[in-house]
């Protein structure tokens, strides 16, 4: 690996370290924090808002975050499919 793709590779790995000290206590009871999740699996934006809302829904806004998990869901029909 050249030493580009080392550094590029430390920072990823730097980033993810950090976001496990991050995010709010409706994220503590998971293994992996939903923004490491997603940053590792490389998901668009709206695939990850989805994750996220869905995650947290009990633990923080309740159906408001089902709500915003659907409109993200929408948006993905709409864009992907044309629905």
């Amino acid at each position: 690996m050249d030493s580009k793709n080392t550094r590029n590779s430390q920072k990823h790995n730097d980033t993810l370290k950090t976001l496990e000290n991050q995010g709010g206590k409706h994220y503590q009871g998971f293994a992996i924090q939903p923004a490491q999740f997603i940053i590792k699996n490389k998901l668009p934006f709206a695939e990850g808002n989805v994750i996220k809302y869905t995650l947290r829904h009990r633990e923080k806004n309740g159906a408001e975050d089902i709500k915003k998990a659907i409109h993200y869901l929408k948006i993905i029909l709409e864009v992907e499919y044309g629905e």
